[in-house]
């Protein structure tokens, strides 16, 4: 069994539960999206006595959460139980690129030069996160959600809002690959 989950699994096999699960949470009157999970907690937390933002009925929001616990655990279990230890697969030509962009073939899952502890304690290093944290957190409330609310839930309800989002992550991606990152780097 645990050979079976370890292979690799054809991509339509989550596209089949995430399909599933978009069906079950539009039959329900739920919407699905990490970013949302913030505003849950600060509201649990009792951020709704000081920001107007936070103050709403956190409970509603509870399978969100759980969803969000499942995911860190699924992440764990997998890393610790279901991992053989070999860096993530990819292709010759990202590794060649990642080379121009002087950082090394992955050993992990981050790259090494971005992610890891020492880097964090670099100049360089901690603007990169703390910049990039940023960007990522006004865009997610700016947008009125983040990638994954707005590319599975906002798109399967067919919402135009979202679909402009879409497509403005997927050009903001681009400006960043090919454009910002090697300034950066």
């Amino acid at each position: 069994m645990l050979e079976f989950i370890q292979q690799p699994w054809t991509w339509w096999v989550s596209g089949a539960l995430i399909a599933g699960i978009m069906f079950t949470l539009l039959f329900f009157g739920q919407s699905f999206g990490f970013s949302s999970n913030l505003r849950t907690l600060c509201s649990a937390a009792g951020g709704g006595k000081f920001v107007k933002f936070f103050d709403f009925n956190w409970r509603s929001q509870m399978w969100n959460l759980v969803f969000l616990i499942g995911a860190v655990l699924g992440g764990f279990i997998t890393a610790q139980f279901l991992s053989d230890g070999k860096p993530v697969q990819i292709s010759q030509i990202t590794i060649n690129d990642l080379a121009a962009l002087n950082i090394a073939e992955p050993t992990s899952v981050q790259p090494n030069e971005l992610f890891s502890v020492e880097s964090i304690f670099t100049l360089k290093g901690f603007l990169i996160l703390a910049i990039g944290g940023l960007m990522v957190g006004f865009g997610s409330r700016y947008a009125g959600g983040c990638t994954s609310g707005h590319a599975i839930s906002g798109l399967s309800d067919l919402q135009l809002p979202s679909l402009i989002a879409v497509i403005g992550f997927f050009i903001g991606g681009l400006l960043m690959t090919f454009m910002l990152l090697p300034l950066i780097l």
